[in-house]
């Protein structure tokens, strides 16, 4: 049944929904006061921007596919339909960021059919490029094809990666990680927005991404991009799972298939199982 609700007009629709609300916060933005911020948990900012967005988004996604579950980051999570459509949603990406007038930001959603990965977007809001990508249907930057080239090597690019900011008890892991990255590649970014992280990644700008720490909405979208791009991506021990448990796995490496390779190895030498 679910395969009817679910085409080029609703694809369309949901483009449009996220440019849309991608508008809007940038018209926030200039009028953005940083007093307004709460901070969520340690090291977490959240804004009215961002539960807006979510608002939005949903009220949007809602009328273009009708009993579809949500999962958001500002917390709304409408029943998750177990086997059926699901939306993963994380409606600023790089909130400090935004906070600080910094580019990367971007809006992340993902479309869920059961335990696999849909169709997904990125609208990444600094450079207004709005990536998306179809479970067998190619990545695209807005009308332009992804393609990631099998190698380079991680030695011949940048490996793009996020700090952690709240479970430190792993930091020793990660810096080894990160030393391997400083003498095995070209060059460590760190950005601040893992969903456009993935997406440049999707786009060839980096070789590699690897993260711990990140919640389902952070990798939901970008797991697609990276994948339908021609690119691998998987946790730091590498076995085969599902989309759904991938999520949820709390890390993430990804890049094209030599990189990923590299870099997978290492994640594997220093984090524990």
């Amino acid at each position: 049944c679910g395969l009817m609700s679910w085409g080029e007009a609703q694809k369309s629709a949901t483009r449009e929904l996220v440019r849309q609300v991608g508008a809007w916060i940038q018209a926030e933005r200039r009028n953005f006061d940083r007093d307004q911020v709460e901070t969520k948990s340690l090291n977490s900012l959240v804004s009215y921007v961002d539960r807006q967005a979510e608002i939005s988004l949903i009220q949007g996604l809602q009328a273009i596919l009708p009993d579809s579950g949500f999962l958001g980051e500002e917390g709304g999570t409408q029943d998750w339909v177990e086997g059926g459509f699901n939306w993963v949603i994380d409606p600023l990406d790089g909130t400090t960021n935004f906070i600080h007038n910094l580019p990367p930001y971007a809006i992340s959603l993902a479309l869920m059919d059961g335990d696999s990965l849909r169709w997904a977007a990125v609208y990444e809001l600094g450079q207004d490029r709005l990536y998306w990508a179809g479970r067998g249907e190619g990545a695209f930057c807005d009308d332009r094809r992804l393609s990631i080239a099998h190698g380079p090597t991680i030695d011949q690019g940048l490996v793009a990666t996020g700090f952690p900011y709240h479970d430190f008890d792993a930091m020793e892991a990660y810096l080894q990680v990160l030393r391997a990255c400083f003498q095995g590649s070209r060059g460590v970014r760190r950005f601040g927005s893992a969903a456009t992280d993935l997406a440049w990644v999707a786009e060839g700008r980096f070789q590699a991404f690897f993260e711990h720490g990140l919640a389902p909405w952070d990798v939901a979208a970008g797991i697609l991009l990276v994948r339908e791009a021609g690119g691998h991506v998987g946790h730091f021990h590498g076995t085969m799972v599902s989309d759904l448990t991938l999520l949820h796995a709390g890390q993430i490496v990804a890049g094209n298939p030599l990189s990923h390779a590299a870099l997978e190895a290492w994640t594997k030498l220093y984090f524990e199982a």
